[in-house]
């Protein structure tokens, strides 16, 4: 009996190991190369957007198995119809444009519609075309220029304060503008200049972003002492419109660097006189912002962002006397995330602000006087205000998104809330166990909801804001086709974290060929900034970071750890100064979880991947975590904080640089780096600076270590782009199942 169950058992795991081995075969490849083909237009009833218009109507674009279907939602009549017929617009299209149009796939844009007329005007290619619902005669408007500039510049380019225009009054009877380093005003109708300022100098000048009082008696302009000059330069080696190389430089400044200091003056027009303003309140800067007038021209208000940013301010001026109050002092042991979560309303031109904190451990809304005290705190709670999305000030209500508040839900499934400016009558808009997303009526009577989960298709229904009660479903997503193709549902999973107290979220995803007998290594696809949060919530047929890998033969997951946001303050704060963390204690208890209740995760097999800030944490996972990661392929990563963008890291590295920039570094600590590493890098990108991973090469180099590097030539800041993506997936196969990849030849053919 002994002999038969050896036996039985030496089978068991030859056909383990033939499964094992099975995987990342030729088949597999194909397989993942045709995942996001296969997935695609498999799932119907899914709207993605939807326009108000007058008279509580709405019309958006079905993606129903038929087509493209424009459906009208009347709210009063409770019903959806076709907004037009289809057949009829396509047919006068086709006999417009001499171009077959498919009914079932209209392409049209920017829709317009005029209810008395029964017109409809929209865009279709380039031209702007109305057509008459009554007879469907079909009439050119005007064209539409396809070629508009897109380009939104570079995002590090330096603010340039010298190049405005002259800036003219509220009456137009006078401009102000800079010369000479100095403000001056001139009279639009005798051209009379007067010298409104003399402490201006090259090294400490008036900007020309210039705000008139709006009653046109009174200027704000600041003076600027420039910071310091920082570019960081690289090569194309390849570009399209030369045979020789190419040298790049931008404008980027990295933590530490010297910034410029802005000082706020005042103005009056009639008196010529200059009130300079006291900084002691706003001397250690990292910004000023959101300059403005008060309506009735009685102050400025601005924003001060302290370097460091453990100290934000709202700060007034008053227009006669150039006093300065502070209306809100924000300040942090740690920082204060503005980037992410800082909200201000001046309500009734400042006689109350509406201001968003974490004072409490909580990200929630305050309500303050004009002169700087608390009001009211309008919600409160173990959960977290997302995002203000209207303010009503008639009916003093705020109307906000949130997580975290059922206790049996996802804690960052968002959904949609209102409360009074007196704290009071909070309530719910949405309840249904998914993630939201809310369009309202432009009266806010009535709202759009649709909200659906990673395991589940879009639910979309109409609903009265007043009782938040369902008035129409409008659709419901179909993916039985999805289904059909071997779609399996990422599975939502959590675990304790490192306080064997919180819960730590993540997905799994599992390959079309799942089979539990296999042996699964796991790849963990890792984002780690604080700045967010970043599992992904909403229903996707794929997922460029995880299905195709996963269809490899690999158990794929992504987790949100302790130091990303939309959770406390407490968890959010473990980032600070300690950004080589990432989460890693989380995610490693996180694994072992998940690996103890599905025994085919192999635990013993697991490798990491990610970009950007991503790639500094997958870096990180062999620096610092070789103990439980194998593998890891970096792509485009900050491998050390203080050679990156200043802004970021700053924010949650601190000021000034300090030892703990060096301890967090995979450069200063990659003798410690095991396992096997591949790094992937663009060689134009301008978002991490390239010498970030250079160095690290270097330093890898010097500690004897074993790596791979993959530069692409002329590609900026990415994953690698589809040969990243090949050499990516070669590298896991190779290291994490012991199989020698196909070739591309092969995989291609």
């Amino acid at each position: 009996m002994k002999q038969i169950l050896k036996k039985t058992s030496i089978i068991s795991i030859f056909l383990c190991c033939i499964s094992m081995y099975s995987q990342g075969t030729l088949e597999d490849y194909k397989k993942a190369m045709a995942i996001d083909s296969l997935f695609k237009d498999k799932v119907f009833n899914t709207p993605s957007e939807f326009y108000w218009m007058p008279n509580n109507t709405f019309w958006y674009i079905n993606n129903s198995k038929k087509g493209k279907e424009y459906l009208l939602v009347n709210v009063e009549d409770k019903r959806q119809i076709p907004f037009f017929n289809h057949i009829k617009l396509a047919e006068v299209l086709t006999q417009k444009t001499n171009e077959k149009v498919d009914a079932s796939n209209i392409k049209i844009s920017d829709l317009k519609y005029d209810s008395d007329e029964n017109e409809l005007q929209f865009n279709f290619k380039n031209l702007v075309l109305k057509c008459n619902l009554n007879d469907y005669t079909l009439q050119v408007t005007d064209s539409v220029n396809n070629q508009r500039n897109r380009d939104r510049g570079y995002w590090g380019d330096r603010f340039n304060e010298t190049n405005n225009k002259p800036v003219a009054s509220p009456n137009n009877t006078h401009e102000a503008y800079i010369k000479n380093s100095n403000l001056y005003i001139k009279d639009k109708k005798t051209e009379v200049e007067t010298q409104m300022s003399y402490d201006g100098s090259k090294g400490n000048y008036y900007s020309s972003y210039i705000k008139w009082s709006p009653d046109g008696k009174k200027i704000m302009a600041y003076k600027v002492k420039p910071g310091e000059e920082h570019k960081i330069y690289f090569v194309e080696s390849s570009p399209k419109d030369q045979l020789q190389p190419k040298l790049q430089s931008r404008d980027y400044l990295k933590p530490g660097d010297e910034l410029p200091i802005k000082s706020p003056q005042l103005f009056i027009v009639e008196s010529k006189k200059h009130i300079q303003i006291p900084i002691y309140e706003f001397s250690s800067q990292y910004d000023i912002s959101n300059i403005d007038w008060r309506k009735d021209s009685r102050a400025f208000t601005f924003e001060y962002n302290g370097r460091g940013h453990q100290v934000y301010k709202v700060i007034e001026v008053n227009a006669e006397t150039g006093k300065i109050s502070v209306l809100i002092n924000e300040t942090s042991n740690t920082f204060i995330d503005y980037s992410s979560k800082k909200y201000r309303y001046d309500v009734e031109d400042g006689k109350e602000i509406l201001w968003t904190s974490e004072r409490d451990g909580w990200n929630h809304i305050y309500l303050y006087n004009g002169n700087g005290t608390v009001k009211n705190q309008l919600t409160k709670g173990d959960w977290v205000v997302r995002k203000v999305v209207y303010v009503d000030e008639k009916n003093k209500e705020v109307y906000f998104t949130a997580s975290g508040l059922d206790k049996d839900q996802d804690p960052y499934l968002i959904h949609y809330c209102k409360v009074d400016f007196n704290g009071k009558n909070f309530k719910r808009l949405t309840s249904e166990n998914g993630n939201h997303k809310v369009t309202f009526s432009k009266d806010y009577k009535y709202f759009v909801d649709q909200y659906s989960r990673v395991d589940m298709p879009a639910v979309t229904l109409l609903k009265a804001t007043d009782a938040s009660k369902t008035i129409l479903e409008i659709q419901k997503g179909d993916h039985l086709e999805l289904i059909k193709q071997g779609w399996i549902a990422p599975e939502v999973f959590t675990a304790k974290g490192r306080d064997d107290k919180t819960d730590i979220w993540g997905i799994i995803v599992r390959p079309t060929t799942f089979d539990a007998t296999r042996s699964y290594p796991i790849i963990e696809y890792i984002y780690a900034g604080p700045h967010d949060s970043f599992v992904p919530k909403d229903f996707q047929a794929y997922y460029w970071s995880m299905s195709a890998l996963a269809e490899l033969g690999f158990i794929v997951v992504q987790i949100d750890g302790m130091g990303t946001s939309n959770r406390s303050k407490a968890f959010h704060n473990v980032c600070w100064k300690n950004l080589k963390d990432g989460g890693f204690p989380d995610r490693k208890l996180w694994m072992k979880a998940a690996a103890k209740k599905y025994p085919y995760m192999n635990i013993d097999k697991v490798g990491i991947h990610g970009t950007s800030a991503g790639g500094q944490n997958a870096g990180a996972a062999l620096v610092f975590n070789s103990d439980f990661y194998d593998v890891a392929v970096s792509s485009c990563g900050c491998h050390d904080n203080r050679m990156d963008k200043m802004w970021w890291n700053e924010q949650f590295m601190g000021y000034p640089i300090g030892p703990h920039y060096a301890a967090c570094s995979n450069v200063e600590n990659a003798s410690q780096m095991g396992g096997n590493l591949m790094l992937i890098l663009g060689e134009v990108d301008d978002n991490v600076d390239p010498s970030s991973t250079m160095q690290f090469v270097d330093a890898l180099i010097k500690a004897n270590k074993d790596f791979e590097l993959v530069t692409v030539p002329g590609m900026a800041h990415s994953s690698g782009g589809a040969f990243g993506e090949r050499k990516r997936k070669d590298f896991f196969v190779k290291h994490l199942m012991n199989v020698t990849p196909p070739s591309w030849g092969e995989i291609y053919n």
